[in-house]
Protein backbone atom coordinates (compact mmCIF):
# COMPACT_ATOMS: atom_id res chain seq x y z
CA UNK A 1 0.00 0.00 0.00
CA UNK A 2 2.71 2.45 0.90
CA UNK A 3 4.50 1.87 -2.20
CA UNK A 4 1.54 2.35 -4.22
CA UNK A 5 1.04 5.87 -2.57
CA UNK A 6 4.58 6.38 -3.42
CA UNK A 7 4.19 5.47 -6.92
CA UNK A 8 0.27 7.77 -7.19
CA UNK A 9 2.25 11.01 -5.53
CA UNK A 10 5.69 10.63 -7.62
CA UNK A 11 3.83 10.47 -11.06
CA UNK A 12 4.67 13.14 -13.61
CA UNK A 13 3.20 12.91 -17.03
CA UNK A 14 4.68 13.33 -20.53
CA UNK A 15 3.83 12.31 -23.99
CA UNK A 16 5.77 10.10 -26.17
CA UNK A 17 4.57 10.15 -30.00
CA UNK A 18 5.86 7.11 -32.19
CA UNK A 19 5.87 8.77 -36.11
CA UNK A 20 6.97 6.86 -39.44
CA UNK A 21 5.40 5.66 -42.40
CA UNK A 22 3.72 2.56 -43.07
CA UNK A 23 4.95 -0.82 -42.87
CA UNK A 24 7.61 1.03 -40.73
CA UNK A 25 7.17 -0.72 -37.32
CA UNK A 26 5.19 2.34 -35.39
CA UNK A 27 2.25 -0.23 -33.79
CA UNK A 28 4.54 -3.10 -33.41
CA UNK A 29 7.00 -0.12 -30.98
CA UNK A 30 3.77 0.63 -29.46
CA UNK A 31 2.55 -2.45 -28.38
CA UNK A 32 6.62 -3.28 -27.31
CA UNK A 33 6.13 -0.11 -24.76
CA UNK A 34 2.72 -0.94 -23.53
CA UNK A 35 4.10 -5.04 -22.70
CA UNK A 36 6.83 -3.36 -20.73
CA UNK A 37 4.36 -1.13 -18.76
CA UNK A 38 2.57 -4.00 -18.36
CA UNK A 39 5.45 -6.00 -16.97
CA UNK A 40 6.38 -3.28 -14.33
CA UNK A 41 3.01 -3.97 -13.03
CA UNK A 42 1.70 -0.20 -14.48
CA UNK A 43 -2.11 0.34 -15.12
CA UNK A 44 -2.33 0.58 -19.00
CA UNK A 45 -5.17 1.21 -21.39
CA UNK A 46 -5.06 0.95 -24.72
CA UNK A 47 -7.66 3.19 -27.39
CA UNK A 48 -8.36 3.29 -31.20
CA UNK A 49 -10.07 4.88 -33.43
CA UNK A 50 -13.32 2.99 -34.20
CA UNK A 51 -12.95 3.06 -38.21
CA UNK A 52 -10.03 0.96 -38.01
CA UNK A 53 -11.27 -2.61 -38.26
CA UNK A 54 -8.43 -3.80 -40.69
CA UNK A 55 -7.42 -6.40 -38.59
CA UNK A 56 -9.62 -6.19 -35.46
CA UNK A 57 -13.10 -4.68 -34.15
CA UNK A 58 -11.09 -3.64 -30.93
CA UNK A 59 -6.97 -5.22 -30.35
CA UNK A 60 -4.36 -2.90 -31.97
CA UNK A 61 -2.23 -5.17 -34.52
CA UNK A 62 0.68 -4.85 -35.67
CA UNK A 63 1.95 -5.91 -39.40
CA UNK A 64 3.48 -9.04 -37.97
CA UNK A 65 0.30 -9.93 -36.42
CA UNK A 66 1.35 -8.49 -32.64
CA UNK A 67 -1.72 -7.81 -30.78
CA UNK A 68 -3.01 -6.00 -27.69
CA UNK A 69 -6.64 -5.48 -26.31
CA UNK A 70 -7.60 -1.88 -27.22
CA UNK A 71 -10.71 -0.02 -26.78
CA UNK A 72 -12.28 1.52 -30.20
CA UNK A 73 -13.45 5.26 -29.52
CA UNK A 74 -15.51 7.51 -31.81
CA UNK A 75 -13.53 10.92 -30.68
CA UNK A 76 -10.52 11.55 -28.64
CA UNK A 77 -12.77 12.72 -25.80
CA UNK A 78 -14.20 9.42 -25.66
CA UNK A 79 -10.75 8.98 -24.13
CA UNK A 80 -10.87 11.11 -21.33
CA UNK A 81 -14.29 9.60 -20.52
CA UNK A 82 -12.56 6.49 -20.07
CA UNK A 83 -8.87 7.16 -18.59
CA UNK A 84 -9.37 7.47 -15.12
CA UNK A 85 -7.29 5.59 -12.85
CA UNK A 86 -4.62 4.54 -15.43
CA UNK A 87 -0.86 5.02 -15.59
CA UNK A 88 -0.18 4.65 -19.48
CA UNK A 89 -2.08 5.36 -21.90
CA UNK A 90 -1.54 3.71 -25.47
CA UNK A 91 -3.00 5.47 -28.35
CA UNK A 92 -2.87 3.88 -31.68
CA UNK A 93 -2.91 4.82 -35.32
CA UNK A 94 -3.55 8.52 -34.09
CA UNK A 95 -3.73 10.21 -37.79
CA UNK A 96 -7.39 9.34 -37.96
CA UNK A 97 -8.51 11.14 -34.82
CA UNK A 98 -9.89 14.80 -34.68
CA UNK A 99 -7.92 17.48 -33.80
CA UNK A 100 -8.84 17.40 -30.10
CA UNK A 101 -6.47 14.67 -29.73
CA UNK A 102 -3.27 17.07 -28.91
CA UNK A 103 -5.36 18.79 -26.31
CA UNK A 104 -6.83 15.71 -24.93
CA UNK A 105 -2.81 14.00 -24.70
CA UNK A 106 -2.03 17.03 -22.79
CA UNK A 107 -5.11 16.83 -20.21
CA UNK A 108 -3.74 13.18 -19.66
CA UNK A 109 0.13 14.22 -19.45
CA UNK A 110 -0.85 16.88 -16.67
CA UNK A 111 -2.78 14.54 -14.53
CA UNK A 112 0.29 12.27 -14.47
CA UNK A 113 0.01 9.52 -17.17
CA UNK A 114 2.18 8.76 -19.57
CA UNK A 115 0.93 8.73 -23.09
CA UNK A 116 2.31 6.85 -25.75
CA UNK A 117 0.74 7.68 -29.30
CA UNK A 118 1.40 6.17 -32.62
CA UNK A 119 0.69 7.61 -36.15
CA UNK A 120 1.51 8.53 -39.59
CA UNK A 121 3.05 11.83 -39.86
CA UNK A 122 2.12 12.52 -43.26
CA UNK A 123 -0.75 11.37 -45.73
CA UNK A 124 -0.06 9.29 -48.94
CA UNK A 125 0.95 12.63 -51.03
CA UNK A 126 3.89 13.91 -48.52
CA UNK A 127 1.60 16.10 -46.21
CA UNK A 128 1.19 16.79 -42.96
CA UNK A 129 -1.49 14.42 -41.30
CA UNK A 130 -4.66 14.45 -39.12
CA UNK A 131 -3.15 15.42 -35.31
CA UNK A 132 0.14 13.92 -35.54
CA UNK A 133 2.20 16.76 -36.15
CA UNK A 134 0.79 18.92 -33.54
CA UNK A 135 1.71 16.08 -31.30
CA UNK A 136 5.25 15.90 -32.01
CA UNK A 137 5.14 19.89 -31.26
CA UNK A 138 4.03 18.91 -27.95
CA UNK A 139 5.38 15.70 -26.85
CA UNK A 140 8.58 15.10 -24.71
CA UNK A 141 9.60 12.17 -26.38
CA UNK A 142 9.38 11.43 -30.17
CA UNK A 143 10.58 8.71 -32.20
CA UNK A 144 10.51 8.64 -35.68
CA UNK A 145 10.39 5.04 -37.39
CA UNK A 146 11.15 3.94 -41.09
CA UNK A 147 10.15 1.23 -43.04
CA UNK A 148 12.77 0.01 -45.80
CA UNK A 149 11.56 1.53 -49.41
CA UNK A 150 10.39 -1.39 -51.72
CA UNK A 151 12.14 -0.01 -55.07
CA UNK A 152 15.70 0.86 -53.76
CA UNK A 153 16.39 -0.26 -50.02
CA UNK A 154 17.36 2.82 -48.26
CA UNK A 155 15.40 4.05 -45.28
CA UNK A 156 11.23 4.84 -46.48
CA UNK A 157 9.51 7.32 -45.02
CA UNK A 158 7.12 7.82 -47.49
CA UNK A 159 3.67 6.13 -47.67
CA UNK A 160 2.96 5.99 -51.53
CA UNK A 161 -0.79 5.19 -52.19
CA UNK A 162 -0.77 2.60 -55.31
CA UNK A 163 -4.86 2.53 -55.24
CA UNK A 164 -6.87 4.83 -56.99
CA UNK A 165 -8.68 6.89 -54.83
CA UNK A 166 -9.15 10.64 -54.26
CA UNK A 167 -10.07 10.54 -50.49
CA UNK A 168 -7.59 11.09 -47.83
CA UNK A 169 -8.50 8.48 -45.59
CA UNK A 170 -8.15 4.95 -47.44
CA UNK A 171 -8.07 1.99 -44.94
CA UNK A 172 -5.00 -0.24 -46.12
CA UNK A 173 -2.35 -2.25 -46.17
CA UNK A 174 0.33 -4.06 -49.03
CA UNK A 175 -2.60 -4.00 -51.72
CA UNK A 176 -3.18 0.16 -51.49
CA UNK A 177 0.29 1.69 -50.26
CA UNK A 178 3.97 1.20 -50.57
CA UNK A 179 6.79 2.56 -48.16
CA UNK A 180 8.93 4.46 -50.10
CA UNK A 181 12.49 6.66 -49.69
CA UNK A 182 11.87 10.00 -50.89
CA UNK A 183 13.84 9.75 -53.98
CA UNK A 184 11.63 6.90 -55.39
CA UNK A 185 8.37 8.74 -53.66
CA UNK A 186 9.36 11.85 -55.80
CA UNK A 187 9.87 9.52 -59.20
CA UNK A 188 6.36 8.18 -58.22
CA UNK A 189 4.86 11.05 -57.69
CA UNK A 190 5.97 13.14 -61.01
CA UNK A 191 4.28 9.74 -62.92
CA UNK A 192 0.89 10.67 -61.41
Amino acid sequence: MEQENYRENSRKGWIEVISGSMFSGKTEELIRRLRRARIAKQKVEIYKPSLDKRYHEKNIVSHDSRELQGVPVESSQQILLHAGGTEVIGIDEAQFFDDGLADVCEALANKGMRVIVAGLDMDYLGKPFGPVPQLLAVAEYVTKVHAICIRCGNLAHYSFRTADSPSRILLGEQESYLPLCRSCFNEEMEKK
